[in-house]
Order: structure tokens, then sequence, then C-alpha cells
């Protein structure tokens, strides 16, 4: 690491807002196969979780981290409409339409919801789909 002033800094994570961070950091744990950073695994059953009553962070060793916070009177976003417009999206990609059906299934299996279906499109297949707290994100063949 340099400690040269002129150095531009480095992304670390993209940060998601929810009213349940553990509940959509397990979703996006299992979806994309990641991994707790030390100490923010979910405690043993019957224990509390204090941890994930405010901030949790996810290990991509493949790409940028994603950490998850509470944001207190939190509103999900309304994909395609005006109202409350999102503010990010993620976009993930796969090799083949193939695995683009069945990451799809894979989502909507944990909870997610598919917003709209351009799998047959020659250029560029794709699905936009929700996640439980209503953020976007796309699943397209690369």
């Amino acid at each position: 690491m340099t400690s040269d002033p002129q150095t531009p800094p480095r992304i670390a994570q993209t940060v998601i807002d929810s009213d349940d961070p553990r509940a959509l950091a397990e979703f996006y744990r299992q979806l994309f196969g990641l991994t707790y950073r030390d100490g923010d695994e979910p405690p043993p059953a019957g224990e509390p979780d204090e941890r994930g009553q405010d901030w949790l962070v996810l290990r991509n060793p493949d790409g940028v981290q994603l950490a998850f916070q509470r944001s207190e009177g939190w509103a999900p976003p309304t994909w395609g409409s005006p109202t409350r417009p999102q503010m990010m999206h993620l976009d993930t990609v796969v090799d083949s339409v193939e695995q683009l059906d069945r990451q799809r299934e894979r989502a909507e299996e944990l909870g997610a919801r598919t917003m709209y279906d351009r799998r047959d499109d020659p250029d560029e297949p794709l699905f936009v789909l929700v996640d439980p707290a209503g953020h976007p994100f796309c699943i397209f063949v690369a």
C-alpha cells in the first residue's frame, strides 16, 4: 500500500441499506457464495444477534465486498417507477443462457422476484430481479 497523497481511493465495498441487515446479508451470501467477515457470522441458535442489528460485511475474494447497514425508516425502491427510484443496482454475469435460467431460479428460491425478463434478447439476455428488501439487481449473459 502506498502513502502517496496523489494515489486515488480504492473501492472497498458496496453498502446496501435495509431494515434487516442479517436477512439481506443471508440472501446475498447464499446467492453469491460469499463468506462473512470474521466476527460477522450469525450467532448460535438462540443467542442474540448483536452484530446483525446494524452492520455486516460479506467477503468476496473475486470482487467488491458487500456490506449491509440498518437504515431506520427505510423504504424499498420502486424499480421502474420514479416514486422511490433506485439509488444503485448490482450487475452480475453468467456465461450461458442455461446458467442465466438456473441463477434466476436460485434467486427466486432465496426470495427474489423477477421484475423484467429479457431472456430471449439475442444480444444480451438478462433478468432484472429485486432482492427480498426490494433492491434491484441484474443477471445477464456476458
